[in-house]
């Protein structure tokens, strides 16, 4: 069967899971992979990751802003839970939103503007909070809750509309999320300093509403959705597939990590190494460019090779990046120059390639699909991989502190970043990376036990 028979095959199975239209109505569909009404599915779905994701990029911001101005009532250890929680729940949630949207189809139409109330409200609401918990309950449950409703039925769009160039489709979508983290952390910086808080925050509210209602008339699905459409059976076999849970823990140990040096990367550079605060962000934000052509060029990988070999290639480079580049940096004061060098040279390797790490979701789930049927529920394997990527993003924060705790894996007085109290951290964050690729491995680990049995 050749590629095109097996695109045919992919949209007449897709057409009768779904019971959205008949095999009659088929040839009336927009054409996959290119066209009009696909680029701007894809450019209205980059667009929604500026709402979705925006603020968690530059909560690091507010975080320090509100440590050191007097402006919420409360623990200021409890505000990095506004930060845990903006992203984790949206994660968590998926595994839900994307099984009640595949299932209930006809709730597709009604989640984006759902979503988009419940995130302005929340938006808005947090501009007037005088304590921690009001935060927390606004920016970090309330917009979550939105952004889970917002970014569930762009994904789901995105991958009807992409068959063959899913790889490419799911990376740009990412590329766009890292584009949100190059600049706003120096506008949110700028805002915060001029206007304050509460004033910031009421024009973030005023960005998320104007950029979802540009996006929302191009988010539409390329199957119709009959208006008779009843809850349809899932195909859940994916679940009975080793293949499927060795890619799933591979992205799970993978997030244990991930999250950890653009978390560290601005103190570490500021408080060990003693740079200005400027240059902390400059490397924050060169890890986000860098990951907008890792997402981009690894989902191109994935729509041409093996999505366990292209892991690999992910893994081992973000974890020498972390190894080498961040755990040899100077911690101490005789060459700043060095140390700056090697941070920069750490940005650059680690978001390419750790950044683009969940661009290979369209590979996981190609082979789910080829390993399975051709008419599985792909949404279903996404919010899965999604959620799973939510459980490390929630466990890291409180490991993160506990990772701290350990302190350096040396000599104190020495002068590499192993030798600093990040040393553990930058350790566990290179195990991780290296893990990614358990799939692999598995690949090579599984003929040995069966052996041994």
């Amino acid at each position: 069967m050749n590629s095109d028979e097996g695109l045919m095959l992919d949209e007449f199975h897709i057409c009768r899971s779904t019971d959205e239209v008949t095999e009659i109505e088929q040839p009336a569909l927009a054409p996959a992979d290119g066209g009009r009404a696909a680029w701007l599915m894809l450019a209205s779905c980059c667009l929604i990751q500026l709402p979705v994701w925006g603020f968690s990029t530059v909560f690091g911001i507010f975080q320090e802003y509100y440590t050191t101005h007097d402006v919420l009532q409360g623990s200021k250890g409890d505000l990095a839970t506004v930060g845990t929680s903006s992203t984790g729940i949206l994660y968590l949630l998926s595994p839900v939103t994307f099984t009640l949207l595949t299932r209930y189809s006809r709730l597709q139409y009604y989640s984006a503007p759902a979503g988009l109330v419940i995130t302005v409200i929340g938006s808005l609401l947090s501009s007037f909070s005088v304590k921690v918990w009001h935060l927390i309950a606004t920016q970090g449950v309330m917009c979550a809750i939105g952004n889970a409703l917002l970014f569930t039925p762009s994904s789901l769009y995105l991958d009807q509309w992409f068959l063959r160039r899913k790889g490419l489709a799911l990376g740009t979508m990412w590329a766009a999320k890292s584009i949100t983290g190059v600049a706003l952390p120096f506008i949110a910086s700028a805002c915060l300093s001029r206007f304050g808080s509460n004033v910031t925050l009421k024009a973030w509210t005023v960005v998320t509403l104007i950029t979802t209602l540009m996006a929302l008339p191009f988010m539409r699905p390329r199957i119709p959705i009959s208006a008779s459409a009843s809850a349809r059976r899932l195909d859940l076999s994916f679940l009975k597939q080793a293949t499927f849970w060795m890619l799933q823990a591979g992205n799970i140990i993978q997030s244990f990590g991930y999250f950890l040096p653009t978390t560290y990367l601005p103190s570490y550079s500021t408080g060990t190494i003693g740079l200005s605060q400027t240059t902390g962000t400059l490397l924050l934000s060169l890890v986000n460019a860098t990951s907008i052509f890792g997402g981009i060029a690894l989902g191109i990988l994935c729509d041409r090779f093996s999505v366990t070999n292209v892991m690999f290639l992910s893994s081992v480079g973000s974890a020498l990046s972390v190894l080498l580049f961040w755990g040899m940096a100077s911690s101490g004061s005789e060459s700043p120059q060095t140390a700056i060098a090697l941070l920069t040279v750490f940005s650059i390797t680690y978001g390419f390639f750790a950044g683009g790490f969940s661009s290979t979701w369209s590979g996981v789930i190609t082979q789910i699909k080829r390993d399975t049927s051709p008419s599985l529920e792909t949404g279903l394997v996404f919010g899965l991989l999604a959620g799973g990527r939510g459980i490390g993003n929630v466990i890291s924060g409180p490991l993160s502190t506990v990772l701290i705790r350990s302190g350096s894996l040396g000599d104190s007085s020495g002068s590499t970043g192993y030798d600093s109290q990040y040393g553990t951290l930058i350790l566990f964050t290179g195990i991780t990376a290296i893990l990614g690729a358990w799939s692999w491995m598995w690949r090579y680990i599984s003929p040995a036990l069966r052996c041994l049995a």
